[in-house]
Formats: structure tokens, C-alpha cells, sequence
């Protein structure tokens, strides 16, 4: 296993597996693991389409990679990645580990790759995946370059990681006879980006006095440490009631209405572990546990969330 503190060669295979941050690929996975349950759900497995939804995973996987190498990028470059007050896990370009020349090939050519995976779901869903393909791209972009540093990145997870993947997930997964975007779909999107929401809080409640000073105007920092806070707890518990409410609304077994909703308390049980641990520490590199406890609450609410579709469908 590759270790952050062990000597890494410059733009070294180790250094990018480092800086592609492969942690991070739950955000990525779960929306679209929704969006698969809630097509195996409506077209069954005799309509199910396979490699649309293969190609939906990788896709999510390599914009994931592409959005920390921006990331990595562009904090660089703004002079935002002290190595000496960084709280959170080492960056690439900080650490000298890629070179900035390279990083900017490497976020070309990941770009590129997440591109060609996509182009073929035109097939599967029409010509307007080029327009969703391009703004996941984009926005790739000017999530690290504005839109974090103006407090609206919380809005972009909400449409990036909740809404868009959930909802072109499912659709380009049905039979074109089939393809539609269900109330379901949507709610269950719009439920997930704020679970996946809960990612980014903590990350920018870890940063708020680096950030602050850096005046990088993120959510947290407008509300204050109490009320980001309670916007991280908030947002994990709202997330999975409106994905457990729409999910339980559209089970039309009532023998089963009761598993659309137990798996959830597997999740908000966690959830507010992790809030208490917040509470506990507070400030300082000792947030980055709760960060990872975070990860983890995230993954299950996907599992849990699967399970739900799945007993829902009997």
C-alpha cells in the first residue's frame, strides 16, 4: 500500500495513484449504484442495459479523478496548498511529487479518456449526453476555479454528485421505449447529492480558518463554525429522509414498506456518530477521521439505499 509519508519519485506511478486520491471514489460510485438499482427496478433484468451502466461507472470514476487533479492544479497555483498549514491528506503538486507541466498533461489526458468513455452513450441516450458530458467537464473546472471560492459548491455536489448522475444513470440504462425521468428518479437524486454533501462540509469545516484566511468564501465559512456544524449534521439526516421518503411512497408491496425505511437506521446511526465526533474534536488534522468516518457513512447510505430500491421492487 502506498503511504503519503513514504519518499515518492517525482511523477512517479505512486505519485499519481497519490494524487488521483482513489478514497474519493465512493462520491463517484454512489449516485450512480442508485441510478442502476432504480433501472434494474423499473425495467427489470428481461430490459436491463449492462454496458451503459459500465460505462456510467468508469465515466463518474475518471471525472472524479479529473476533478482532484484540477484541484490539485489550481490550488497549487493560487497558493493555496501550504504544505506547512495544510490539515488535510498531501497534495501532488505541494509535495513535489508531479510536476506542474505534468499535472497539466495529466488533467489533459484524463479529460480526454473520461470523454471517449462517454461518447458512446449517445447511443444509449441520445445526443444530449454530449451536453451533460460537457458540463461535467466544465464544471470540473470552475468548481475549483469560482464557484468554491464564492460558497456555491455546495450546489455543485448537490447537481454533479446527486442529480445528474442519478437521473442519466437510469436513463440511459432503460429501453428507449422505456427512457424517462421518473419523480422517483429525481427525488432520489436530489436526496443523494445532499448525503454526498456531507463530504464536502466536513472537508470545508476541517479548512475553515485556512480557508478564511485565503478568502476562499466557502459555505462554511459564511455560516460559522457552529452553524457548519449543524449544516453537516443537517444535511446527512435530510439527505436519506427524502431518499427513504420517495423510495417508501413508490413501494406498492405493503408488506414491504417497513424495509424501505429500517436500512436507513444503519445509516443515520453512523451519521450521527460521526457528528459527535465532530463535536468532540473540533480543529486540527484529527478532523481528517472524521472526514474518512464520513466517506463511510456515505458508502453505506449507497448500500442501504440499494437495498431499499431492491425490497421496494418485491
Amino acid at each position: 500500500m502506498i503511504n503519503e509519508n513514504d519518499k515518492i519519485a517525482t511523477n512517479s506511478l505512486e505519485a499519481w495513484l497519490l494524487a488521483a486520491r482513489p478514497k474519493t471514489l465512493s462520491g463517484a460510485a454512489v449516485p450512480v449504484m442508485i441510478g442502476v438499482a432504480l433501472a434494474l427496478k423499473d425495467a427489470t433484468w428481461e430490459h436491463f442495459q449492462l454496458l451503459p451502466a459500465i460505462l456510467c461507472f468508469l465515466f463518474a470514476f475518471l471525472m472524479q479523478i479529473d476533478s482532484n487533479l484540477i484541484n490539485d492544479y489550481f490550488d497549487f497555483v493560487h497558493g493555496n496548498d501550504d504544505p506547512a498549514s495544510r490539515l488535510g491528506p498531501k497534495r501532488a503538486c505541494a509535495e513535489g511529487w508531479i510536476t506542474v507541466s505534468a499535472m497539466r498533461i495529466g488533467i489533459i489526458a484524463v479529460s480526454a479518456v473520461a470523454c471517449l468513455v462517454g461518447l458512446p452513450l449517445i447511443y444509449y441516450g441520445g445526443w444530449e449526453m454530449v451536453i451533460v458530458g460537457g458540463a461535467c467537464v466544465l464544471f470540473a473546472f470552475l468548481y475549483t476555479t469560482f464557484f468554491s471560492y464564492k460558497g456555491l459548491g455546495d450546489i455543485l455536489v448537490l447537481v454533479f454528485f446527486g442529480l445528474v448522475p442519478v437521473i442519466f444513470t437510469y436513463y440511459v440504462i432503460m429501453p428507449s421505449e422505456m427512457q424517462r425521468i421518473t419523480v422517483e428518479v429525481a427525488v432520489c437524486g436530489f436526496g443523494c447529492g445532499l448525503v454526498i454533501d456531507t463530504l464536502l462540509c466536513i472537508n470545508n469545516f476541517r479548512d475553515r480558518h485556512n480557508d478564511e484566511r485565503d478568502g476562499k468564501r466557502t459555505l462554511i465559512v459564511r455560516l460559522g463554525e457552529k452553524r457548519g456544524a449543524q449544516l453537516y449534521n443537517a444535511v446527512g439526516y435530510a439527505g436519506a429522509f427524502i431518499t427513504m421518503a420517495v423510495i417508501f411512497v413508490n413501494c406498492n408491496n405493503k408488506l414491504m414498506h417497513v424495509m424501505c425505511f429500517v436500512p436507513y437506521l444503519f445509516y443515520t446511526y453512523k451519521h450521527s456518530q460521526s457528528y459527535e465526533k465532530l463535536k468532540a474534536v473540533w480543529n486540527g488534522k484529527a478532523l481528517n477521521q472524521v472526514l474518512g468516518m464520513t466517506a463511510r457513512d456515505m458508502f453505506i447510505y449507497g448500500l442501504m439505499t440499494v437495498v431499499a430500491i431492491y425490497f421496494s421492487s418485491l
